[in-house]
């Protein structure tokens, strides 16, 4: 009985050892992982995380602003300065934030980033690429001497919060998420990648008809289609003025008609009185009859030229 109890007191010890020690280790584990907690607190409230969410923070205030991967060597490097400048950042006026471009790729096309670290002082909505060296002392510099107003700002139409830069922003998240669809279908459903290709090439020929049609559709409404008609055309009939050389005609002709008129007169006045009673009866009686249309209008013709002709002449 003794013996029993004093083995089953062994056990009891060893195991309590056992346990003992796994105890350590694991409030060890904990306090590792509350330590980095407490680091990635600090880091966080020094330097702030900025995403497409909250990055309309930076219009307002005095910003330095890190562009990185965390693939890049560069940006890595540049790590340990970028978080001392966050610790200074209340001594310095200044607020500091930070964008991964792996996980923020519209805010990469926003800014327009195309090299890694990319760094960007914003003062009040205007924005400059600071360009100098990357050691915290040059950038403390660059903040506390007001170097940057020695640097032009980012044009309007290149600013990140013009329509341009939203469009390149919405453009650079739909090329990821294209990238994404396209490894999906070449390393899950294992498609090669020539037929991903050709399916991106499908899609891309339908949106455009279909982008076509709205199009038109669109215009039909604003600006629609005139019904084609036939116009009257009325045809006016300009009678041209009488040249200079028809007048000299006309008047030619009137001064032989003249003539003969003289002619005929000298020739009646050898007639009888008969005759002259008849031809004045037949005068008389052919004056009753109304003329022809085409000698009234030649007797018209004839009569124009000579009234102006008179007015010239007076």
């Amino acid at each position: 009985m003794c013996s029993c109890n004093s083995n089953m007191a062994g056990l009891t010890r060893a195991d309590m050892q056992k346990y003992g020690r796994s105890s350590c280790w694991i409030s060890a584990v904990f306090l590792m992982l509350a330590a980095h907690v407490i680091a990635q607190t600090d880091d966080n409230n020094n330097v702030l995380t900025v995403a497409d969410a909250n990055w309309t923070l930076i219009l307002q205030g005095e910003w330095m602003i890190k562009f990185y991967a965390p693939w890049c060597p560069a940006c890595q490097h540049l790590q340990t300065d970028w978080e001392s400048l966050g610790r200074q950042s209340e001594s310095l006026g200044i607020s500091v934030g930070r964008v991964d471009v792996t996980q923020q790729p519209g805010l990469s096309g926003r800014f327009l980033v195309t090299t890694l670290p990319t760094i960007f002082h914003a003062k009040d909505g205007n924005f400059r690429k600071y360009v100098s060296s990357r050691t915290i002392e040059d950038i403390q510099a660059y903040v506390e001497k007001k170097k940057w107003a020695m640097v032009e700002p980012v044009p309007g139409w290149k600013s990140p919060s013009s329509l341009l830069m939203s469009g390149m922003a919405n453009l650079f998240r739909l090329s990821v998420w294209i990238r994404q669809i396209h490894t999906y279908l070449t390393n899950t459903l294992g498609i090669p990648s020539w037929g991903s290709y050709v399916i991106f090439a499908i899609i891309t020929l339908f949106m455009g008809l279909m982008l076509g049609l709205m199009l038109v559709l669109i215009a039909d409404c604003i600006w629609p289609s005139r019904p084609k008609y036939r116009e009257d055309k009325t045809v006016v009939i300009v009678k041209e003025e009488v040249s200079e050389e028809e007048v000299e005609d006309i008047m030619m002709e009137d001064k032989r008609m003249s003539d003969l008129d003289n002619e005929s007169e000298r020739a009646s006045g050898d007639e009888s009185p008969e005759e002259e009673g008849q031809t004045s009866d037949g005068a008389a009686s052919g004056s009753d009859q109304p003329p022809p249309e085409g000698a009234a209008e030649s007797s018209v013709r004839k009569r124009k030229p000579q009234g102006s002709n008179t007015t010239e002449g007076t």
